[in-house]
C-alpha cells in the first residue's frame, strides 16, 4: 500500500495543531508520577454527608459513553473511573477496533491520547484517515486525488480538533512513563480516554507478573482518581489453532490483569472464514469475519459476544455482511 502521500499530507494536521503530538521530554515525570498528595484526601466525614444530602436531593444521573457499533450500546458503555482490557492473538485487529473505537469516542465529543509503543502516530493517523473517509483513500472514487486528499485532511482536521492527543514513543517505555503521562494527560489536558498500546510494552517482563499486577493496579487508582476510562490492549497466549476462540483465561502473563480490569473485551479474528475465501474463492458472507466478546462487565451483562464483518476497503468492522462503513462526522459528498 501506498501511503507516502497521505503521510506527508499528514504533516498539516501538525501544523494547523489539529492533532497534538505529546513529547517524552514534554511531560515532567517526577511531577506526575505520584497521585495527589494524601492530605488531600483525607476530607472531615461531614463534608461527604453534605454530598451525600446533594446526592439524594439532586441525583446525577451517571455518564457513560459507547462503542461505535449500535448492537452494544445497550448492553456495553465506557463509564468513568474504568479500566477496559481488550485482548486478542497478534494480528487480530486489536489497534484497528480500538482506533475505530477513539474515533466513535471523538464523535460523542470526548478528548482522547492514544499512546502507542508500536506504531508510529503518521501511520496511526494514516489508518484513522482511512476509518474517517469510509473508504480506500489510495484509489479514491473520486476524480482529482490531491484535491480529494486536502478536503479529506481538512475535514479530519474539524473533527479531531481540541480531542485528539497522541503521545510520540515508540519502542519499550517505563510503566512509570506511561502513568505519568496519563495522569498528565487527564490534570492538564482534561483527556477522558486514555489507550495504552500495548501493555508487553510497558511492562517487558512477559513472566514479570509482580510488575504486570502493579502496573495495572496504577492505571486502575489512576482511573478512578481523575474519573478517566483507560483502555489497554494485550496479547494473549498461543493456543492450540487460530479457530480456538479465546476466553479471559488466555489473557498472556499475570491472572491479575483481567482480575484487576473493569471489562475485559476479547478480539477474535475469523481465520478459518479468510483460509476458505483464498483457497475457495467464496465463504458464507453470513458468518462473521470478527467477534468482539465481553468476558468480563463490572456494571451490566457480563458475556456478550458481538459478531463484526470487516470492510476492507475503509479498514472498519461493521455490524453485518451487508452494512455499510459508518460516518463518523455526519458529512455528505464532498
Amino acid at each position: 500500500m501506498q501511503t507516502s502521500n497521505v503521510v506527508e499530507r499528514a504533516k498539516e494536521l501538525d501544523d494547523m495543531r489539529k492533532v497534538r503530538l505529546l513529547k517524552p521530554n514534554e511531560v515532567d515525570f517526577d511531577k506526575y508520577l505520584k497521585a495527589n498528595d494524601v492530605s488531600q484526601k483525607i476530607r472531615e466525614a461531614q463534608i461527604w454527608l453534605d454530598e451525600l444530602k446533594q446526592e439524594i436531593h439532586h441525583p446525577v444521573h451517571e455518564k457513560f459513553t459507547t462503542m461505535p457499533w449500535s448492537k452494544t450500546h445497550s448492553t456495553f458503555q465506557f463509564r468513568q473511573g474504568e479500566v477496559t482490557l481488550y485482548a486478542g492473538s497478534n494480528g487480530g485487529g486489536k489497534s484497528l477496533i480500538t482506533g475505530q473505537i477513539a474515533m466513535g469516542l471523538i464523535k460523542q465529543k470526548q478528548k482522547i491520547c492514544i499512546a502507542s509503543f508500536e506504531m508510529k502516530p503518521k501511520r496511526t493517523m494514516y489508518r484513522m484517515l482511512r476509518q474517517f473517509a469510509g473508504e480506500n483513500i489510495d484509489a479514491p472514487r473520486f476524480t482529482g486525488k490531491d484535491r480529494y486528499l486536502e478536503k479529506l485532511l481538512a475535514r479530519l482536521g474539524v473533527f479531531v480538533a481540541d480531542k485528539l492527543w497522541l503521545y510520540d514513543q515508540q519502542g519499550t517505555v517505563t510503566s512509570q512513563q506511561v502513568i505519568a503521562v496519563a495522569r498528565y494527560c487527564a490534570m492538564e489536558l482534561g483527556v477522558q480516554h486514555f489507550f495504552v498500546d500495548s501493555l508487553m510494552k510497558c511492562v517487558p517482563g512477559e513472566d514479570d507478573y509482580n510488575a504486570q499486577k502493579y502496573f495495572v493496579d496504577e492505571l486502575t487508582a489512576l482511573a478512578r482518581d481523575h474519573n478517566i476510562h483507560i483502555h489497554l490492549i494485550h496479547h494473549i497466549r498461543k493456543l492450540a489453532s487460530e479457530e480456538i476462540m479465546p476466553n479471559k483465561n488466555d489473557v498472556k502473563g499475570s491472572g491479575a490483569i483481567a482480575d484487576q480490569v473493569d471489562n475485559v473485551l476479547m478480539v477474535w479474528r475469523n481465520k478459518k472464514k479468510e483460509h476458505d475465501m483464498h483457497l475457495k474463492g467464496s465463504a458464507d458472507k453470513f458468518t462473521p469475519d470478527a467477534m468482539l466478546m465481553c468476558h468480563k462487565q463490572r456494571n451490566g451483562e457480563a458475556e456478550e459476544w458481538y459478531n463484526l464483518w470487516y470492510n476492507k476497503d475503509s479498514q472498519q468492522f461493521i455490524d453485518s455482511h451487508d452494512a455499510v462503513p459508518m460516518a463518523f462526522d455526519d458529512k455528505g459528498e464532498f
